[in-house]
């Protein structure tokens, strides 16, 4: 198993709100980003690459008003944005929540979870158009939308078609100019790091390691506003 960071979640009320707020704490304009109406969010994204993260972009994602869920919809949206406490949380401004991880082999990795009693959830299929072709990855989401243990244990993201030569050809960081922001540290905390951490390895997750602490997803960044640190806090 081989895996690593893939993008950073950060959910705000609105899209727009989003916007404001990246351009305040970043000093840059996110860029263009997508629809996804099998959750009904939409999202604007960012590079924050580097030698140490070299897959990495930040997304910004809210409940998009333009495409509501179907009342037969008996699942909740991804990354727990149905949750009460999130919803409280990000009203009063975006809010750092997750991350994702890639993976070459997205079922193989689920397994693994599985057999350390994680059910990370099922394995969707989804797509949108870029002005590069157009994007298409699987991704783990649970019927229930949880993200687990406080929202430090990743989502697991496939890139590209199940039987592509090249899954990693048309990725996010092929579509995003360099956005001036670079994600120079992330640190992990939780107060279940021996569990959090097996898990980790399960999936063999590189280059982010978990301290025991209470519940927390540290990023900091280089930015043209100078080094920005964005915490989670148990949310």
């Amino acid at each position: 198993m081989n895996s690593q960071l893939d993008h950073l979640i950060v959910a705000a009320k609105t899209l727009s709100q989003g916007v404001q707020w990246c351009e305040d704490t970043f000093g840059i304009t996110p860029g263009a980003g997508g629809e996804h109406d099998k959750f009904g969010t939409h999202n604007r994204l960012f590079k924050i690459a580097t030698p140490t993260f070299p897959m990495a972009y930040l997304e910004i994602i809210a409940i998009n008003p333009a495409t509501p869920l179907p009342k037969q919809h008996k699942n909740k949206r991804w990354f727990d944005l149905d949750d009460p406490r999130v919803i409280a949380a990000i009203a009063k401004e975006p809010r750092l929540i997750h991350f994702v991880a890639s993976t070459t082999d997205i079922k193989a990795d689920r397994q693994a979870l599985r057999e350390q009693q994680i059910e990370r959830g099922n394995v969707i299929h989804a797509s949108r158009k870029t002005n590069r072709g157009r994007l298409q990855w699987q991704i783990t989401v649970r019927d229930d939308g949880e993200r687990l243990f406080d929202g430090t244990l990743p989502t697991l993201i496939q890139w590209g078609k199940e039987d592509a030569a090249d899954p990693l050809r048309l990725h996010p960081r092929s579509t995003l100019p360099r956005s001036g922001v670079s994600l120079q540290d992330l640190e992990i905390t939780h107060p279940s790091a021996t569990k959090l951490q097996a898990a980790y390895d399960a999936i063999g997750l590189k280059g982010i390691g978990v301290l025991e602490g209470a519940a927390n997803i540290c990023a900091t960044f280089n930015t043209p506003k100078g080094m920005v640190k964005l915490e989670s806090l148990g949310l």
